[in-house]
């Protein structure tokens, strides 16, 4: 088995972007609860994550160690590296300066594995309203900056070190190389963790894991999920039948120009036309959750319907990825309701079939490289990322047949203007929302009254943050023209430019 860090998170917004930092070393690691430890088997390091909680509160995160000091290597980021102090007698205190952004890292001991190859004085990013005041005997302090004495420190005795700072962010200049020298120099990892090592060992799993039953899956037209049929095709081939459901909330001829290439492909695949039960179900619902959650419903019982025309099905695959299922489980449960996954959960007891997700370690960029690996055709490659309820969640308020066609309509000119003008390569994910609000207007000599649409370009490495598109001016007068010209029943067109956090790249 291949060998992998263990990130045990309590809680951090960065947990994710430390994961994202050890992949890109072609290091394999996953990230499990502070309490919720799993297995240890092939664990070459540990890393314990930052936290919004404190260790000097009664209720703080405790998580057993025992298995792991004095055993595998560990290191602790922010309240990771306090509570390890604090565990051992030493003494963590509320900071008397602020502590958050830009720091100047002075290195003490440029012997410490942990701080090879980096600068005598390099720029890190705080995050903590806590610092360590006192270190027990037989720990030393190897960094500091102006305001945090001990920035960074090692055990003398045990293979423990801490830092009070996120190399994970972008803003620590040479957080990658800290990373990489506990990763693989002091935890020894090996970097095999590449597109083609995961098809191989995917593959393989796959066929062991479904002998000779047969698998359906749901496909969407996207990446993950049409990854997830290749690598499926792959290990099985006509043990898998796939299901492509029109739901009337796809964009503009996405259903016959995609259904068309998966055939190509060699997918079993069957298309079904069930607009109109969608608009049914989504009757009169504004709420965004009650649509995601009518959308979800109706996809079951349409998919399982079909499902049941088939013989010896005995497992449903899905296309889920890792950001799906870390941000359905959290340190206390499951975590606070942002939106629902589609792919995660919801499947009724009366379907009786087996899950399998052949993507569910993969983060999304990772997704694409699998899926360059295994040759699937560019224009399924590189189409930017789609939510699983389509434009249902794109048209703000009830949706209907109507509402559909103009969003289509207005999605088409902006999509097809960034392949246009080379843009669309430059851009993560981009659409366009139709806003529930009507405004005055002026066309020929005639007062308008119509709908107002926004668009919405972001620039993203796997959609866990992101930053608006700074879209040329000239390109966004020339669609913005082009969609009142064109598309009836919109006469205003406006431009997102929120970034996530605080906004959701989604609007609902």
């Amino acid at each position: 088995m291949i060998d992998k860090i263990l990130i045990l998170d309590f809680g951090s917004q960065y947990t994710q972007l430390i994961a994202r930092r050890v992949r890109e070393l072609n290091v394999y690691c996953e990230i499990h609860p502070y309490n919720k430890i799993p297995s240890l088997e092939n664990v070459s390091g540990v890393i314990l994550s930052g936290s919004p909680s404190s260790v000097r509160q009664e209720d703080a995160p405790t998580p057993e160690l025992s298995n792991i000091i004095d055993k595998i290597p560990l290191l602790g980021i922010c309240y990771g590296a306090q509570w390890l102090i604090h565990h051992y007698g030493g003494k963590v205190q509320k900071s008397e300066t602020r502590e958050y952004g830009r720091a100047m890292l002075k290195i003490k001991n440029h012997q410490d594995p942990l701080l090879d190859n980096i600068s005598s004085e390099s720029q890190v990013w705080m995050s903590h309203g806590d610092t360590i005041t006192d270190t027990p005997d037989y720990v030393i302090n190897i960094a500091r900056t102006e305001d945090v004495k001990n920035a960074a420190y090692r055990f003398l005795d045990r293979d423990i070190w801490g830092i009070q700072f996120h190399p994970e962010v972008y803003h620590t200049t040479e957080g990658k190389t800290l990373i990489s020298n506990f990763v693989i120099n002091i935890a020894k990892t090996s970097q095999n963790w590449t597109p083609d090592s995961f098809v191989d060992s995917t593959v393989e799993e796959i066929r062991n894991t479904v002998k000779n039953e047969h698998v359906v899956l749901g496909l969407s037209g996207g990446v993950d999920s049409s990854v997830a049929a290749l690598l499926l095709h792959k290990a099985i081939g006509s043990q898998l039948t796939c299901i492509f459901v029109d739901n009337g909330l796809l964009r503009k001829n996405e259903f016959s120009d995609v259904l068309d290439k998966y055939k190509s492909l060699g997918l079993n695949v069957k298309g079904v036309d069930a607009k109109q039960i969608f608009y049914d179900a989504l009757a009169g619902l504004k709420d965004p959750e009650d649509k995601r959650k009518a959308i979800g419903k109706t996809f079951i019982d349409v998919f399982d319907q079909e499902a049941q025309l088939l013989n010896n099905v005995k497992w449903l695959a899905q296309g889920t990825i890792y950001p799906d299922i870390i941000e359905s489980v959290s340190v206390n449960g499951p975590s606070a309701t942002i939106k629902s996954h589609h792919n995660v959960g919801g499947l009724p007891d009366y379907m009786k079939l087996k899950i399998i997700e052949p993507l569910k370690t993969l983060f999304k960029d990772e997704v694409r490289r699998v899926g360059k690996s295994i040759q699937l055709p560019e224009i399924i490659l590189n189409r930017h990322p789609f939510p699983g309820p389509g434009l249902g969640i794109r048209i703000l308020g009830d949706v209907n047949a109507e509402k559909v066609r103009i969003l289509q309509e207005v999605d088409y000119i902006f999509i097809e203007g960034l392949k246009k003008h080379g843009l669309y390569n430059d851009v993560w994910q981009a659409g366009a929302i139709l806003l529930p609000v009507q405004s005055v207007g002026v066309m020929g000599d005639e007062r308008t009254y119509e709908n107002a649409v926004a668009l919405r370009a972001v620039s993203s490495t796997d959609g866990m943050t992101a930053d608006w598109c700074h879209l040329p001016y000239e390109f966004l007068a020339e669609v913005s023209n082009q969609i009142i010209n064109r598309v009836k029943g919109i006469n205003r067109v406006t431009y997102d430019i929120s970034s996530k956090p605080p906004a959701t790249i989604e609007w609902e």
